[in-house]
């Protein structure tokens, strides 16, 4: 009747490649982090290459039950760890093992954050014990990181400990209702409900998302109601991250007092920083371009702020970048870009290696698969691309005036992939921004305009803008614009003979962006719009650099629903959307107008192919 159990078991055997230690990090208030720090055996002299998670530093670093180091840590740190690198997790405060308690996104100390302590400070206090108490660095600190990590990335940067070299936020959350994760523009992207749960239960741990059995988004949403009514379905309107979106869905002091990009560009920058992000990134494609802006006042030099824009999806810089959906790249350029680049910048900082004279802009060139090198950004000079008549779209302004009209019904909003809809499946998730977008072109409630096939390439480098005149019969409404490259219907060799699949005719969109139309004068008073007064609509779409080939087309639709990615607007006005009742859903006849005064156009960030490199 021996108990059949063991007090524990080490992992790391005698003869791994590796050693791992786990330490309790003691922060100022006494809150203790629970940190995973690894290294080769014999390593001595050597950098250290800190990220920042909620996500389990002990699950970070057990990619496999391994007794080589390159096997245990993810694909991304290969490179690190095999030059000498000391590879370094750590769980903030309240997540997985750390003590204390989470805050999402927790802001630096001041209106929002009255206690002594934030993840400027922590990220300090932690670099500080590492230096002190890891024999075998060099004292020498660089920070890494994606999406919520890259927050905690670039709050390392605030205020910095000395020992901080270089920093590579990827794909940061920087202003999530601009741009990142929660809104876009003031359209609530239903998604982060499941997250929300997820990371408020159990430290992160328990793995809880909403019950609501078999069954796809498109219908579950729809059948709900609001996305208020969807949080008071399940059960989840008092989770706290749940309730503060639903309380504050205007872009008032609760959201901008928390902009990270206004909090790096009030504070003099002295740490090296290398921005990166992905062109189809479709989680946070708002803020490494968003920070870049509001710190490039300070390096008039190019000394200390980077951008560089991949042809990935969210994160994948960290992985495999052969490919995107349809799309195949030349080689793997995740990999590429992190031998090429981003290893150089910190060996440069953390080693003393040469200096890479790190671009100000890295960008790969989708379309003609390319990097390019620029010495700013955007690179691009705006070119309209106006809508016409004719369903037809051109670099010429029409001279006559006119609109095109299309029934927006919230009962059959547009989806925002082809239907059944899973979002929680990484296979549609992850490569939805490069989907094929004939599945809603010909719909009723979509407008669709191209241009002739071109006859020459046109490059574009930085973010497209609109500027869209249009008008409603309701009170309220969003507008979804969609900047589209039309394959030619050309078919090459067979996959018999090793090509690719073919995609003739593919609309590839180059960039998709909503806008909540009850913001158009003001973020953080929304207003109920006039019925059949024009407004004009402007806002960005994620930056870009792609290569529009000859023969193909470019195109533009307008749809005013992306479902259920974002929440449906009623298209009446109400106070909150998160509260609107089953009657104030109506059907409303969209205007978009183009010519004369009022003409529809997207502004193309156009530069010669002489000028890109």
């Amino acid at each position: 009747m021996t108990p059949d159990v063991v007090e524990k078991y080490d992992m790391v055997r005698p003869g791994a490649d590796y050693v791992r230690r786990i330490e309790m990090i003691p922060m100022r208030d006494g809150v203790k982090l629970y940190t995973v720090i690894l290294m080769h055996k014999g390593t001595a002299n050597a950098p250290i290459l800190l990220s920042r998670t909620p996500y389990d530093a002990k699950g970070s670093t057990t990619r496999n039950q391994s007794q080589v180091l390159t096997e245990v840590l993810p694909a991304m740190d290969r490179e690190f760890v095999e030059d000498g690198y000391i590879r370094v997790y750590q769980d903030i405060r309240g997540m997985h093992g750390s003590q204390g308690t989470w805050v999402l996104t927790r802001p630096i100390i001041g209106p929002l954050n009255t206690t002594k302590v934030d993840e400027s400070t922590d990220a300090y206090d932690t670099i500080d014990w590492l230096v002190k108490h890891v024999p075998e660095t060099n004292g020498k600190v660089g920070v890494v990181g994606s999406s919520y990590l890259g927050f905690t990335t670039l709050m390392a940067e605030i205020n910095p400990h000395p020992a901080l070299k270089a920093a590579a936020p990827q794909s940061p959350m920087v202003d999530t209702w601009i741009g990142d994760d929660d809104f876009h523009n003031g359209a609530f992207r239903t998604g982060s409900f499941d997250y929300f749960l997820d990371m408020a239960t159990g430290k992160g741990d328990a793995g809880v998302k909403i019950a609501r059995g078999a069954g796809e988004d498109y219908t579950a949403y729809l059948e709900a109601g609001s996305a208020g009514d969807f949080a008071r379905k399940w059960g989840i309107e008092n989770v706290p991250s749940v309730r503060k979106v639903m309380e504050n869905p205007a872009y008032t002091d609760f959201w901008s007092l928390q902009a990270v990009d206004k909090w790096m560009g009030a504070r003099k920058l002295t740490v090296p920083t290398l921005l990166m992000l992905g062109q189809w990134d479709q989680e946070d494609s708002y803020g490494a371009p968003a920070v870049f802006r509001a710190l490039l006042p300070q390096d008039p030099d190019n000394k200390l702020v980077h951008l560089a824009i991949g042809p990935w999806r969210h994160s994948g810089v960290n992985h495999y970048g052969y490919d995107l959906g349809a799309l195949t790249f030349a080689g793997d350029t995740a990999l590429e870009f992190r031998v090429k680049w981003m290893k150089p910048f910190f060996d440069h900082y953390l080693k003393d290696a040469p200096d890479p004279h790190t671009p100000r802009a890295i960008t790969y060139a989708t379309g003609a698969n390319q990097w390019n090198t620029s010495p700013r950004w955007p690179m691009g000079t705006m070119k309209p691309l106006y809508l016409d008549s004719a369903m037809g779209a051109g670099f010429t302004a029409p001279a006559a005036q006119g609109h095109d009209d299309y029934l927006s019904d919230p009962a059959h909003p547009v989806p925002y992939i082809p239907r059944p809809i899973n979002t929680a499946d990484s296979a549609q998730w992850k490569p939805w921004l490069v989907r094929d977008q004939r599945f809603v072109d010909g719909r009723p409630d979509v407008l669709s305009y191209r241009t002739a096939p071109l006859t020459k390439s046109l490059h574009l480098m930085g973010a497209p803008e609109v500027e869209l005149h249009a008008a409603t019969t309701g009170t309220d409404s969003d507008w979804v614009v969609k900047l589209i490259d039309v394959a030619p219907d050309e078919t090459p060799e067979g996959t018999d003979q090793g090509s690719k699949p073919a995609h003739p005719g593919y609309q590839l969109a180059i960039g998709i962006e909503i806008f909540r139309g009850r913001y158009v004068h003001s973020l953080s008073q929304p207003a109920a719009l006039t019925p059949g007064k024009v407004e004009t609509y402007k806002f960005a779409l994620p930056n870009v650099d792609h290569v529009v080939l000859p023969g193909h087309r470019l195109m533009v639709q307008i749809q005013s629903s992306l479902f259920p990615l974002y929440d449906r607007n009623p298209q009446s006005f109400v106070p909150n959307i998160f509260n609107a009742k089953a009657a104030d859903y109506k059907t409303a006849t969209q205007s978009v107008f183009h010519g004369g005064a009022e003409a529809s156009a997207v502004m193309l960030p156009v530069v010669e192919d002489a000028d890109a490199r």
